[in-house]
């Protein structure tokens, strides 16, 4: 539920759509999103290979609100993400793009091949706060969670030491080396939601196989947001 292509200036340039891709068939998984920072630009080529690979490609980003924190949002439709992605881009700031000290932002097609290079900046915290991200998302039919939220940077605990109710979200991603039963400890109200298993990968390498499920009436990216948005709790973190 969280992969970065070259797209994200952080992604490895071998993060292509077709490699991420065929990388996770190779790990038999069933469902992937494909979420680089701040847009959607790279996900059209990559639902391509997706349909010639068989595997379903959810459409998504990690956004990064004006606190600065790192929240993944998720689409029923291509179309969908590129109606969000039309949103977000004015609210990033006028930064540009800088490949050597950020790494490149690669627009790809589904054969490998560069169709373009983004000129902003996509790391910088986009101008919509935090509260506001879920019922954006909502609008175009989709679910947003904080990312990686154990982590001591861009998560919503760091920022604001809690899950405000008023963010409305019913998941939570946690990394592979998170405390679970401390983060239980501390936030109750985990205990009612699905905890992700990160993999926020940025390598080929970064993709695993097989660890975390969710039990779905059938492998969407429909029923994923359906079991995200209603805090479907049968789920495993492998």
């Amino acid at each position: 539920m969280h992969l970065h292509s070259c797209l994200s200036p952080c992604g490895d340039n071998d993060m292509t759509p077709y490699n991420l891709v065929n990388m996770a068939a190779l790990n038999e998984l069933d469902i992937i999103a494909l979420t680089d920072h701040n847009s959607c630009k790279n996900c059209p080529a990559a639902v391509k290979v997706a349909e010639q690979v068989g595997i379903t490609l959810i459409c998504g980003m990690e956004l990064c609100t004006d606190e600065e924190i790192h929240v993944v949002c998720l689409f029923p439709t291509l179309e969908a993400a590129m109606e969000f992605d039309k949103l977000i881009e004015p609210l990033i700031p006028n930064v540009p793009a800088n490949a050597d000290a950020f790494g490149d932002q690669l627009i790809m097609d589904d054969q490998d091949n560069i169709i373009g290079r983004y000129d902003k900046l996509l790391v910088t915290a986009a101008n919509i706060s935090i509260e506001n991200v879920q019922k954006t998302v909502k609008q175009l039919g989709g679910v947003a969670f904080p990312a990686h939220i154990d982590k001591s940077s861009y998560s919503i605990l760091s920022s604001l030491g809690t899950i405000p109710q008023e963010c409305e979200f019913k998941a939570v991603e946690i990394s592979a080396r998170g405390d679970v039963a401390a983060l239980k400890s501390q936030l109750p109200q985990l205990e009612a939601m699905p905890l992700l298993l990160s993999s926020d990968a940025h390598y080929l390498e970064d993709i695993n196989p097989q660890r975390a499920w969710l039990m779905l009436e059938k492998p969407t990216a429909g029923e994923v947001i359906k079991a995200l948005s209603d805090g479907c709790v049968e789920f495993g973190r492998g």
